[in-house]
């Protein structure tokens, strides 16, 4: 399904300018996602607020389910906010709007126009943290980080668009750039997973697979406890070098993005790949520290991003 009606349906008399709804948005992103922030400074004006309002959107479906509201509220509830959170997603294909974040989300499927599914299966991946806590194979978690981050390379491929390079023959072939959106995704959630260690084990949350865990002695026990030793370091060493191997098998479809979407593309990546990085210089220590990316490093990084960004 890839259909949105042309007119929009607005229920609320008092919502802002579009502007204005965009504004926040940009706000909401800058503040929640300093990286990715970022990197959508590097895109044309439309295509970053449409980043912008899809972000705001996958926000706000992680945040019915993490925020701390939620996290005080029982199984039953949460359950039903997600039935009607799908039901107002539905709404928005169909023009429907609430209020200023549902504008400018009608506003960005109307001028990129997408499939509803993976806007879908991020809300079934939220489902899967009301009863699952826990992942025997690395299967099964890679599933879930499809759904809850590798939805979102689907959900933002058509604002980035094609180079027409790879388009306007007439033997051409489109490219898909499907399995490479959606292994960005994962990896992004990979890195989330590794660097939140810490944090989601005091909601009783482990994502490292059981299977994992057992292969190099480190029971869950010791990560409850926050135990720092070798085993856990070779864990994660394990587990860093299984993201970056995600990362790689993404790069392989930048090259076909429209040349204003590259530049972007490879700075996110190489960004968020660097927290990678940080965590092995915190000698894997993510329970006691956040793993991030200094600014200055950042902004350093850029003009090595738009060098690889030039070449397809």
């Amino acid at each position: 399904m890839t259909v949105l009606a042309a007119s929009t349906s607005v229920s609320c008399p008092s919502l802002p300018t579009l502007e204005e709804a965009y504004q926040a948005c940009r706000q909401e992103t800058a503040q929640w996602a300093k990286t990715f922030y970022l990197g959508t400074l590097l895109m044309p004006p439309a295509k970053r607020r449409a980043i912008w309002a899809i972000y705001v959107w996958c926000r706000r479906t992680d945040e019915l389910m993490d925020s701390p509201q939620a996290q005080a509220l029982p199984v039953e509830c949460l359950a039903e906010r997600l039935d009607r959170w799908e039901e107002r997603t539905r709404s928005l294909f169909s023009g429907q709007v609430q209020d200023a974040l549902d504008l400018v989300m009608v506003d960005t499927l109307q001028r990129y126009p997408q499939p509803l599914q993976p806007y879908l299966d991020m809300i079934e991946g939220q489902r899967m943290d009301l009863q699952r806590h826990r992942y025997a194979r690395f299967e099964d978690l890679e599933l879930y980080c499809y759904r809850v981050a590798g939805t979102v390379g689907l959900m933002t491929q058509e604002v980035m668009g094609l180079d027409p390079a790879y388009t306007s023959a007439p033997w051409s072939e489109r490219p898909d750039t499907s399995s490479a959106a959606v292994a960005l995704g994962i990896a992004n959630q990979l890195t989330n997973i590794l660097r939140d260690v810490g944090e989601d084990r005091a909601r009783g949350r482990i994502y490292l697979p059981q299977e994992d865990l057992e292969r190099f002695g480190y029971s869950e026990a010791d990560l409850l406890a926050g135990t720092l030793n070798d085993n856990w370091r070779a864990l994660m060493d394990f587990q860093l070098r299984r993201a970056r191997q995600w990362f790689a098998r993404s790069e392989a479809g930048v090259r076909w993005l429209s040349a204003d979407a590259r530049w972007p593309v490879w700075a996110s990546l190489r960004l968020y790949r660097g927290i990678l990085s940080v965590i092995e210089q915190l000698d894997y220590d993510v329970f006691s520290h956040r793993a991030y990316v200094p600014r200055p490093l950042k902004l350093l990084d850029l003009p090595c991003s738009f060098v690889i960004a030039q070449s397809r």
